[in-house]
């Protein structure tokens, strides 16, 4: 069965190939002697470093968001969103989605430092197809349970 977990499994191991490849180029540009082949490769060879730093920060973050989910699990706090309508295509309906945003906004309203709270609330900017506010209130819910 493919699941989220193996897909983004596979796809950092592509990652890792090409910036290992992007990397090797970097080298030979940077042994050819000539300055601006050497300039390249200096350019070159940042890009990998930054993409090994983006793949080791996201997998940190999905590691610890799991961590929290399965703890929130345990405590039985997970937001139930089986009983919101769904369009054909199996998301939310916009209008329901927005209905349920409004209880966890307050929720967060009202205990703005419960890591829980903005747990709830990543998930429901997520229903409500926000990916943005559901990664930045995800993180603040990690930021406030450490």
């Amino acid at each position: 069965m493919i699941t989220a977990r193996r897909v983004a499994i596979l796809l950092t191991a592509v990652l890792v190939v090409y910036l290992w490849l992007l990397t090797g180029r970097a080298f030979i540009l940077l042994r050819s002697g000539d300055a601006v082949a050497v300039v390249l490769g200096v350019a070159i060879l940042v890009l990998p470093v930054l993409g090994l730093w983006m793949v080791v920060a996201t997998w940190r973050f999905g590691a610890r968001t799991a961590a929290l989910g399965e703890r929130l699990a345990g405590e039985g706090g997970l937001p139930d969103s089986s009983e919101l309508p769904r369009a054909p295509s199996g998301r939310v309906e916009r209008e329901a989605a927005d209905a349920w945003f409004e209880e966890w906004r307050r929720e967060v309203e009202e205990s703005p430092t419960d890591w829980r709270a903005w747990f709830r609330l990543a998930h429901a900017y997520d229903l409500a197809g926000d990916r943005r506010r559901a990664r930045e209130a995800m993180r603040r819910a990690v930021d406030l349970a450490d």
